[in-house]
């Protein structure tokens, strides 16, 4: 039935973009949540609804949002099977769970969407600590392969946190921006 379900989504047409947006996501927490399910048929579910779509395509798998979800899990259980997945990028929670990045190179050819930002916390991050979780990444995947973001939707946070946790994360991509290109030019 979660074939079927996915071709409904899907629905046969092959553009969902049709001059609209340039990215699709699929927001996915089920797969995380019921890893089991998922190597059954999770991952073809999520190939058929995929299936024939020409433009890029990312999965975000969720743990859920902070506001509602209050414990985070160390790692992912369900995240090295998605390099199989027809997706083009990979959207995962790092900040929130201090997620070991290795694991990110279970992910070979796509892209990370890598998230940054703690919804959990209102504090806004300094672009300095923004700027050590995109580091931790670079050990694992090139800087070209890494696409910075928050860790999940900002919906639960007051404007101005999320304003001020969106400007960190500028900023902080900016710093780590700034280092891989003079590695580069000494190189």
């Amino acid at each position: 039935t979660g074939l079927v379900f996915w071709a409904g989504v899907n629905g046969g047409d092959p553009r969902p973009f049709g001059g609209g947006p340039g990215i699709v996501q699929i927001d996915e927490p089920y797969m995380q949540a019921r890893p089991e399910d998922a190597r059954r048929y999770g991952l073809a579910a999520l190939n058929a609804a995929l299936d024939g779509i020409t433009g890029t395509t990312a999965v975000h798998i969720c743990f859920g949002y902070a506001a509602i979800i209050h414990e985070r899990p160390s790692g992912y259980s369900f995240l090295s099977e998605l390099a199989q997945c027809s997706c083009h990028q990979v959207s995962i929670e790092t900040a929130q769970s201090n997620l070991d990045t290795s694991v990110l190179s279970t992910l070979p050819g796509k892209k990370i969407i890598l998230g940054v930002i703690d919804l959990s916390d209102m504090n806004v991050e300094t672009p300095e600590t923004v700027a050590a979780r995109i580091r931790r990444a670079l050990v694992h995947v090139p800087p070209e392969d890494i696409i910075v973001a928050p860790d999940c939707g900002m919906k639960y946070l007051p404007r101005d946190v999320a304003d001020g946790k969106l400007h960190a994360m500028v900023a902080g991509a900016r710093i780590v921006r700034r280092e891989v290109e003079r590695q580069r030019a000494r190189a």
